[in-house]
């Protein structure tokens, strides 16, 4: 933000970032293009649930041993992206770091899209999603899957409020600020700017009310993958019988929801034009957050694998195997190599934590950190301590079908749908809270001044 600080012509700056805030906003030929695309798909994906529900789970490749399969390794990791709302939020942003401020509402999007999906994708797995409210009906407390959707709902409420109540300033702004918008946007963004004038005392509420939910977010974010962890750990299987899942998970979900905040970063900075506000610096802080973030997550990923390794019990000799040398060593060592190891190295070096390396690197983390849920949830059910005797082959080695595949990427289209919608109908960038940042006292003030200048201009031409 100092950059911003030093500019002498605030109101230039200041007019600047409302238009470029405003200007991606409503729909364009192009956005309706992009909808129809992801609409497109997802109806095809969705009609491959519908195949499901119909036929049963027998469609994909679930059997009695591997009960488990690419929807939970979705679930997973669905839940783990939904972190960087808080990661970027509550960690950093009660660290002190101003730098986040022009990503912080990004980050929080994209923790409610992957939040809200995440809950579906559990509905996904279920071969009766009809029963599912039996589960708060009649519920164990005992149960771990009960904690886990408790929590799940519990942060996507917190998150939404997250996202929501920083955000009524810029909506107060932009109901004002008519000439950029579509009159039905802005008629919307006046009912939900909540009367917002900016006294001292709705300022003060706002401020209050953020940091609570900044302090409650991050106990109920560690609890999500902590009781996710536990999903797999509170059983004696091998390669789940484990006491450092909880902040395994945890680890894991900061490296995953950062390389998503990044390709989000990357993607709007070019798309929405704002490479003024979303700069190179933004991409060189985030790098640095990610190597920190990446080196704790190797260490877990070393311990997880080290220790049965040392003592090499008889069936974690043979799961390991299976990992290291056997039927999953392909995917194991990519998904250690290229979605790890090999971009933590490369973003030491400053030449790579550019926007365009950082992409890419990110998009590897990405893609590396679902296919690492996918060894998590698949390979320790092939290895199971019941005797297989006299089992067809496939009811032992897992096999994902067309369907289940159909109905996973319906997952990841909604999440994308839900992020642009909320970037194209609301302010992306915090206005309010950029522009106190850089001395404005009252940002709707010269908001309205503004306006009224380019009303008055466009008149006159």
């Amino acid at each position: 933000m100092d950059q911003i600080i030093n500019i002498k012509d605030k109101k230039g700056w200041y007019s600047k970032l409302l238009n470029d805030t405003a200007r991606p906003m409503g729909l364009t030929d192009s956005h309706k293009i992009w909808m129809g695309v992801l609409v497109a798909g997802l109806a095809i994906t969705l009609f491959a649930y519908f195949l499901q529900l119909r036929d049963g789970l027998i469609v994909t490749g679930l059997r009695d041993y591997v009960s488990w399969g690419m929807y939970i390794a979705n679930f997973v990791f669905f839940v783990a992206c939904s972190l960087v709302g808080m990661f970027i939020s509550a960690v950093l942003g009660l660290a002190g770091a101003k730098w986040i401020t022009p990503i912080a509402r990004l980050a929080e999007i994209i923790a409610v899209a992957f939040a809200m999906v995440a809950g579906l994708v559990i509905i996904s797995d279920m071969g009766r999603p009809d029963r599912f409210m039996y589960l708060f009906f009649y519920g164990r407390l005992q149960s771990p899957i009960l904690w886990d959707v408790t929590v799940v709902t519990t942060y996507v409420i917190i998150s939404l409020f997250l996202y929501f109540i920083p955000m009524i300033p810029d909506l107060a702004i932009f109901s004002k600020y008519k000439t950029m918008n579509p009159p039905l946007l802005n008629k919307a963004f006046k009912i939900l700017s909540l009367n917002w004038i900016g006294s001292s005392e709705q300022q003060a509420l706002i401020k209050r009310s953020v940091r609570i939910l900044l302090i409650l977010i991050v106990p109920v974010a560690l609890a999500i993958h902590t009781v996710t962890s536990w999903l797999f750990a509170a059983t004696p299987r091998i390669g789940w019988d484990s006491t450092i899942f909880g902040p395994y998970f945890v680890t894991g979900a900061f490296v995953a929801g950062t390389a998503a905040l990044i390709i989000g970063m990357f993607f709007f900075r070019n798309n929405y034009k704002l490479k003024d506000h979303i700069t190179d610096m933004h991409f060189d802080k985030m790098g640095k957050v990610m190597v920190l973030v990446s080196l704790v997550y190797l260490y877990f990923n070393i311990n997880e694998f080290l220790v049965p390794g040392y003592k090499l019990k008889l069936h974690d000799a043979v799961h390991l195997h299976a990992l290291f040398a056997g039927k999953h060593a392909l995917l194991f060592w990519s998904v250690q190599l290229g979605g790890l190891i090999i971009p933590l190295v490369l973003m030491i070096f400053r030449r790579f934590r550019k926007p365009l390396p950082m992409l890419i690197l990110s998009v590897l983390m990405l893609v590396g950190s679902w296919f690492k849920r996918y060894l998590i949830v698949i390979p320790t059910q092939e290895h199971p301590h019941l005797p297989i005797q006299n089992v067809p082959h496939e009811y032992i080695f897992y096999k994902p079908t067309l369907i289940e595949t159909g109905v996973t990427l319906a997952s990841f289209l909604l999440v994308i749908v839900i992020i642009t919608m909320l970037s194209k109908f609301f302010p992306l960038l915090p206005v309010y809270e950029m522009a106190h940042e850089a001395g404005i006292e009252n940002p709707e003030a010269l908001a309205e001044e503004l306006a009224a200048e380019e009303q008055s201009k466009a008149k006159n031409e």
